[in-house]
């Protein structure tokens, strides 16, 4: 594909009525927007909050149009879900063939051939070469917790270790594996036990230690506090996203597979955020070479559609007895066909590549503007998953270690009021991320970043 091609979004052509052009057509949110937000307020829980006060009404490339008319340009990907766009054209025409056939008829009554192919090309796709087995889910939580029950049962053991500022979902156990209380775990507890937290790879914040050596550490509290013979498994998103999108340093991962190898320990990556092409490759264990016992992965393989997948060494997915993985909609008919859409799209339309070539272009932009003001303490990330951590400045203006939470609200707000939708996260609320779908133009991309720099310099 050439620069030109990816700049005319192909995988939402289809949609030319939709501009791939930011618009305001009202203030944000709209009139129509805010009644409907009066309607949201009396209809649904107080607990279930938006980040954007604005109602969609289609989206594709890299726009969300809202019920207002105003045209939003995408940086957030419904937190890395769209990774092939909102309405690619495959996905769209293989969820409407297979509705048309069958909704459902949960595959562990009646199976269907789309269940068997998005696990076989998932055997193919994830790191390693070795025989593997796939299991479906619907959210990444769901998966989380099944891989946690694959290998407790592989090893006979029950201790679970997690790592600082991690985030693996919001049902009971993956609370207590998740590192951040508020807005997670706050008034939930008690939480599920052998759940142990170990110190996370933060190179911005190490002290210029290696990866090894923060593995060292890691290593080091795992044996002393827990035991290894005790461990089941060792869950680690390769890149961090709630967290903070934490891009451990080199050796990290390969030191902790190396220990859990020599302990009988499995190793899990937890790719729900950073797997299916996010990052410039399929899977962001394939920079290292890292081949995980069990990979989970949610969010990006179904174009939108809830799906998610545990795929592991097929000794030990096989290990456990029929009937102790499944669930009703799990592998639902309809997501799996969405899941070998997207797929072939990725494929087809060497998303890969234009992963890469996003990140070229959004570091580009966030390390120009880092050069200039202090406040951008970090730029970090790979492929279509960058984020820039927020610091507080010193007396001579120069950047610190300290969080600036507010500051990182107020960008994200004047960005979003002007139309460019961008998420937050870390654990100490500081870090801007940018999760664009792989579908956007090259021109928005620089429009949404000239909107940003236009946010740090009008906040001082």
């Amino acid at each position: 594909m050439t620069s030109q091609t990816l700049t005319a979004a192909p995988s939402d052509s289809s949609l030319p009525e939709l501009k791939q052009t930011r618009h305001l057509a009202t203030e944000l949110p709209g009139p129509r927007s805010r009644e409907l937000m009066a309607r949201k307020t009396a209809a649904v829980a107080g607990g279930v909050g938006v980040t954007m006060p604005v109602f969609a009404a289609r989206a594709g490339g890299g726009i969300v149009e809202d019920i207002d008319g105003n045209r939003l340009i995408d940086l957030g990907s419904g937190i890395a879900v769209t990774t092939v766009g909102a309405s690619a054209p495959a996905v769209v025409a293989a969820v409407q063939e297979q509705a048309a056939a069958f909704t459902h008829t949960c595959f562990t009554v009646t199976p269907y051939e789309g269940y068997v192919e998005v696990a076989e090309r998932l055997n193919a796709l994830t790191p390693g070469g070795h025989a593997k087995r796939t299991a479906l889910f619907n959210s990444g939580a769901e998966a989380v917790e099944n891989a946690i029950k694959v290998a407790r049962h592989a090893t006979g053991r029950d201790a679970v270790i997690v790592f600082d500022h991690a985030y693996h979902g919001r049902t009971n156990l993956t609370m207590a594996m998740t590192a951040k209380v508020m807005p997670y775990k706050k008034g939930f507890g008690p939480f599920a036990g052998e759940v142990y937290r170990a110190p996370m790879s933060y190179p911005f914040r190490d002290g210029g230690l290696s990866g090894a050596e923060v593995a060292r550490r890691a290593i080091d509290m795992i044996e002393k506090q827990v035991g290894a013979d005790e461990v089941a498994c060792l869950i680690v998103e390769p890149i961090q996203g709630e967290g903070g999108f934490i891009e451990p340093a080199l050796g990290f991962l390969p030191a902790l597979v190396e220990w859990c190898r020599a302990n009988g320990v499995l190793f899990i990556a937890d790719e729900v955020q950073s797997g299916i092409a996010r990052t410039g490759s399929w899977f962001a264990s394939d920079l290292e070479g890292v081949e995980p016992d069990l990979v989970v992965m949610a969010k990006g393989v179904a174009g939108g559609m809830p799906l998610s997948a545990i795929t592991g060494r097929a000794d030990i997915m096989d290990g456990v007895h029929a009937g102790g993985l499944g669930g009703t909609y799990g592998g639902n008919p309809v997501a799996c066909a969405a899941a070998l859409a997207a797929l072939d799209t990725i494929e087809r339309e060497d998303l890969i590549g234009r992963a890469r070539r996003i990140e070229t272009v959004i570091r580009e932009r966030l390390d120009a503007l880092a050069a200039r003001d202090p406040r951008v303490g970090d730029v970090r990330g790979r492929g279509a998953m960058i984020a820039i951590e927020l610091v507080k400045t010193d007396e001579d203006g120069n950047g610190t270690l300290e969080p600036d939470a507010t500051l990182t609200n107020a960008v994200a707000t004047y960005a979003r009021n002007a139309g460019v939708i961008v998420l937050t996260c870390g654990t100490y609320g500081n870090v801007l991320r940018f999760l664009p779908p792989l579908s956007i133009s090259d021109d928005l991309l620089h429009d949404a970043f000239d909107v940003l720099e236009e946010a740090f310099d009008s906040i001082r």
